[in-house]
């Protein structure tokens, strides 16, 4: 089981924690790799918006307490505590010196910031970034979400080669956009209906 501490040090160092294009643990480890905080937050979202949610057996957490260059987009089963963890990219208007933190969300109109608060997952549809997912924001954090066209997508611009090589991926202009080697598995694993929450400790 790999620690938070020894996490994030391997993080800030650009150090790739595994090979493949996620990072895996099992039972209790999501207070591991998710900031408990975010956590405890993400699950209160999860029963808040009940109703607005089909599916609760898995969902998407994005914990911006870390930098770019770690796994920080986390594929939640509640049940069970598993955690699947991929790289994310956050928006440019989050980090406009471009350091890998994410210094500040906003729900503005072209602020090409990443917005906190929990998103409903909507339809997969083929974009120009490739196969991508809607989604709504159920939050007044990121109820413009939608209108913004902030989605879940693949970047040529984040992958764990980058993360390693570089020490810093690249940045969106609000969505989520992950590795090209993830989409498949995310967009697959959450489908319509189920929960983003996005948020920082």
């Amino acid at each position: 089981m790999i620690s938070r501490r020894t996490f994030i040090a391997k993080a800030a160092t650009g150090t790739a924690l595994v090979a493949l294009p996620f990072a895996f643990s099992k039972g209790r480890g999501a207070e591991s790799l998710v900031s408990p905080k975010v956590l405890r937050r993400a699950l209160a979202a999860l029963e808040r918006h009940g109703e607005s949610i089909s599916h609760r057996d898995v969902m998407g957490i994005a914990d911006f307490s870390l930098p770019s260059n770690a796994p920080r987009f986390h594929l939640f089963y509640p049940a069970d505590g598993r955690v699947r963890s991929h790289w994310v990219a956050h928006g440019r208007g989050s980090d406009p010196e471009h350091t890998g933190w994410l210094e500040r969300f906003s729900n503005e109109p072209h602020s090409f910031a990443t917005s906190a608060g929990a998103f409903r997952t909507d339809r997969i549809y083929v974009g120009e970034h490739g196969p991508s997912m809607r989604l709504e924001g159920l939050d007044s954090t990121n109820s413009n979400a939608a209108s913004r066209a902030i989605v879940v997508h693949g970047a040529w611009y984040v992958s764990a080669a980058i993360a390693k090589e570089r020490g810093i991926l690249g940045r969106s202009e609000g969505c989520f956009a992950m590795a090209e080697a993830s989409i498949g598995d995310v967009l697959a694993t959450l489908g319509s209906g189920r929960l983003i929450y996005a948020d920082k400790a």
